[in-house]
This record gives structure tokens, C-alpha cells and sequence, in this order.
């Protein structure tokens, strides 16, 4: 089925679009333009749109707005924003009356002509999905990137062809009872996350399984051999399946070993590359790439994948590094929304850095990060939503006695950062990572980073 296809069948029905946010806001325009009748839900009010309220009221849209936007769902159609789970009350009971509950990124899986690589897991799901992007191109390959890593998709279908590859990353949010199909589907790694949405950590562990249920075994599925779910994972699949390492030599894959990355060929070990050739820093990347290698397997040749290795240099927002002012180097990370991916950061440092953290409670504990903090942090500035639960997590630990490591709280996610500045000598490293989500202050991770930014700039 086509793009226009599948908006023509809409047609004559009651369509709700739920969040006129980056991934649905697109697709409410293209069916406004087709003359579909659409409902727009937000919590914000039509002031709080504005300018982009006054837009879609003029091509003809119908709003629910403010606080009680979830409540009278009973739309023939109802699109679904990535965070508003489908075990939602009031989705579930439009459901019961008949209701057809989908997402945009559903509908772009069921119409895609291209063949598709899906990403998902706790921690390095943006940065892979960028890494076999680049690798792909550089295969030369026309991709089309986008899903959760903020690109919607569903309306370039008309220009995707199909020798391109759709390279997907996926949230649990968007995976959460999601019908999809990839041909290559990847798993980075799981740990607790997002547990203010999901039901328990279990529901957030099935959720990221859809992104294999439906393949069958000429479809490929890459999993961490090192993860404590892969076994899990394994049992549930029936695609053909590889792994990837950096502590044991694999069934089939791509492993590291003694600083070297092979690739498994039956029994042969091929080399690709030296993990030290690697231009973006850290341990965890060296895990991206293992997994995106793998996942080019027969696609990319090793020579190009070692030569993307070497001169990609990572992605914005992910220990990029903003300017070095006075001695001291500032790096942003404000992609680090969990305790893994700060904890991540930490390591891939050589000094011990200022670390500013703290934002939307997720409800994950940050007791390992309290610890890695006291080892691996010279100074710590909290600001936001968690900034007292991980003060107490610092302070219960068992090294925080011995660490050294002063920790200040201030509210003002700005004078936090000044503060931070203003406590960095020469040859400091001033850190922003924040380990949780950024929407207790801002939009998205993006928004904060680029605030952060910005103030950095301005000193």
C-alpha cells in the first residue's frame, strides 16, 4: 500500500492524533492536507501552542486541549504519542468501543518499501543507530534515519525507494505492543529505565521484544552476548541470530579481544580493526561499534568499517565537547538520561571531571551511580527534580567517605552550571551529564543541551 493510499482509506473516518509533539505533528498535517478529520489532543492549551495552534486551526484541525485531554477518546482512529502508553485507561477503553489504536511509526513500518534496520535498549541507542547510518552510507547505501533519534518518517515514504535502508532507533514507548517487522534488529543492552511509565521492569523488558516477535528466520536479530536478558531474548525469537562482545569470544559475530575486533567467519577470526583506532572515546563505544558491525555483516565491508571508525566523530549532545575556556574543557552529554549512560561517560574520561546531573525522576534507583560518582567525580552540582535522591545516594555510599567529593545542590539549572564553571581550574574537566530525562525543565534532551550550551558559550 501506498503513502496516499493509506491516508485515502482514512478518509470519511474520526482520527485523533494524541501530541502535537516532533513525531506527530507531520503526520497531522498530512491529513489535515487530505482532508481527513482530525482531532488534535494535547495537555497544552491552544495559547501554549502558539504559532503552531494558529497553523493547524487554519488547515481545518479540531483540538482537545489542556489538562482532561485523554478523557472522551472515541475516534475511530487514535495515533498515539510515543509516551502515552497503550495500557492507558482511557486508550484502552476506546479500544473496547472500537477504537483502532496506532502510532506513526507503526503506520511507517506497515508502508515502508525499503528494507529496515531497528535499533533499541537502555543505553546506546543513538549513537549505534548514527554509527550504522554512517556505515551504511559509506557502503553506499541511501538512508533514511529517524524513529525515537527525533526524524519522523512516515511522510518521506513517497521518496523512499527500495535498494534504501530505513536505519529506526526505538524507545519501549514506541515499541510497547507494536506490530513491526524489521529485516535486521538490534538489542544494545537492558537495564531499569523509564519505570515511571512502564508497569515494572518486566513490562519494560517484553516491550523491547516487539522489535523481534514478528521476524522470522530470514530476518536477523543481534543481541549483547554479555547482557543477563540475551538468554531470555533468545529463547523468544525465531530470527537468525548473532552477537556481539567486548569479554567472550561468540557463537557468530563480532567480538573484541585484547584491544583487537574480530568478526567471526564459521571458525576463522577475521580482524576488522584495533579498538585504540576508534575516533570517538570510551569503552562504550567500542560496544556501538562491535554491534553496528555486526549489523552490517554482508552489507559494508570491514575496510569501510574501519575506515568510518576512524573519522566518525560522534554524535551532538553525547560527550561532545562544547569549548575549551581558560584550561578548562566542557563537555556535553545531555543525551545521558540514565545512570548507565552517565556512569559511561565517567569512564571514558582520563581525569576525574565536575559533574552536573540531576532532572526528571524515572524512578530508577542511583545507588551504583552514587558509587561510581564518588570514585570517578572531583566535584558534584545537582539541579533539578532528582538532585536530592541522588545527593542521598553519593552520601550512602560505602566510598563516599574516603571520596573527597564535595556535592552542591542548586535549583536554577543555570546558576548551576555558572557554579560548576566558576569551581573549575586549569586543566579541569567540566562535566554535563545528567543521568536522568530532561522533562521536569525542558522538551527534550536536545532543548537542555543546547542550553546548556548556550550558556557555556556565553561566559
Amino acid at each position: 500500500m501506498s503513502l496516499d493510499e493509506y491516508v485515502q482509506a482514512l478518509k470519511g473516518k474520526s482520527i485523533a492524533v494524541v501530541g502535537i509533539g516532533i513525531s506527530n505533528r507531520p503526520l497531522i498535517e498530512l491529513l489535515l492536507e487530505n482532508g481527513c478529520d482530525v482531532t488534535a489532543c494535547d495537555r497544552r492549551s491552544f495559547e501554549e501552542l502558539g504559532e503552531e495552534g494558529v497553523k493547524l486551526k487554519a488547515m481545518g484541525a479540531k483540538f482537545h486541549l489542556g489538562e482532561d485531554y485523554l478523557e472522551g477518546l472515541e475516534q475511530d482512529v487514535i495515533f498515539r504519542t510515543p509516551g502515552l502508553m497503550p495500557f492507558d485507561e482511557h486508550l484502552q477503553k476506546a479500544k473496547e468501543n472500537g477504537s483502532v489504536i496506532t502510532s506513526e511509526m507503526e503506520a511507517f513500518f506497515s508502508l515502508c518499501p525499503c528494507r529496515t534496520v531497528a535499533i533499541t535498549g537502555s543505553d546506546g541507542k543513538t549513537t549505534t543507530s548514527t554509527i550504522i547510518s554512517e556505515l551504511l552510507k559509506a557502503g553506499g547505501y541511501k538512508v533514511h534515519l529517524g524513529g525515537n533519534i527525533g526524524n519522523p518518517l512516515l511522510c518521506e515514504v513517497p521518496d523512499i525507494k527500495a535498494d534504501d535502508f530505513a536505519v529506526l532507533e526505538l524507545s519501549s514507548f514506541q515499541l510497547h505492543s507494536m506490530m513491526c517487522k524489521p529485516d535486521i534488529a538490534l538489542i544494545t543492552n537492558l537495564t531499569p529505565n523509564h519505570l515511571d511509565k512502564h508497569l515494572d521492569f518486566q513490562d519494560y523488558i517484553d516491550a523491547k521484544m516487539s522489535i523481534f516477535l514478528h521476524q522470522n528466520p530470514e530476518n536477523k536479530l543481534v543481541l549483547n552476548f554479555d547482557d543477563e536478558h540475551t538468554e531470555y531474548y533468545r529463547s523468544n525469537s525465531h530470527s537468525k541470530l548473532s552477537y556481539f562482545s567486548d569479554k567472550s569470544e561468540i557463537p557468530c559475530g563480532v567480538f573484541c579481544e585484547n584491544g583487537v575486533i574480530y568478526r567471526l567467519k564459521g571458525t576463522e577470526r577475521v580482524k576488522i580493526m584495533d579498538a585504540a583506532e576508534i575516533k570517538i572515546p570510551g569503552e562504550h563505544n567500542v560496544l556501538n561499534y562491535l554491534a553496528a558491525f555486526e549489523v552490517v555483516d554482508g552489507l559494508v565491508s570491514d575496510e569501510v568499517c574501519r575506515q568510518v571508525a576512524m573519522s566518525f566523530g560522534g554524535v551532538e549532545h553525547r560527550l561532545e565537547q562544547v569549548r575549551c575556556l581558560n584550561g578548562v574543557t566542557y563537555i556535553n552529554d545531555s543525551i545521558g538520561s540514565s545512570p548507565t549512560r552517565t556512569i559511561a561517560g565517567l569512564n571514558s574520561l582520563t581525569a576525574k571531571p565536575i559533574l552536573i546531573a540531576g532532572g526528571y525522576d524515572k524512578k530508577i534507583p542511583f545507588d551504583e551511580l552514587g558509587d561510581e560518582i564518588c570514585l570517578k567525580a572531583k566535584r558534584l552540582f545537582l539541579t533539578g527534580a532528582t538532585a536530592e535522591k541522588i545527593c542521598n545516594a553519593v552520601k550512602n555510599s560505602k566510598y563516599y567517605p574516603e571520596s573527597g567529593v564535595e556535592v552542591t545542590i542548586i535549583d536554577d539549572f543555570k546558576d548551576a552550571v555558572l557554579a560548576a564553571s566558576a569551581s573549575a581550574e586549569n586543566g579541569d574537566i567540566v562535566l554535563f551529564s545528567p543521568a536522568c530525562a530532561s522533562f521536569d525543565r525542558f522538551k527534550n534532551f536536545e532543548e537542555r543541551g543546547n542550553y546548556f550550551k548556550k550558556i557555556i558559550m556565553e561566559i
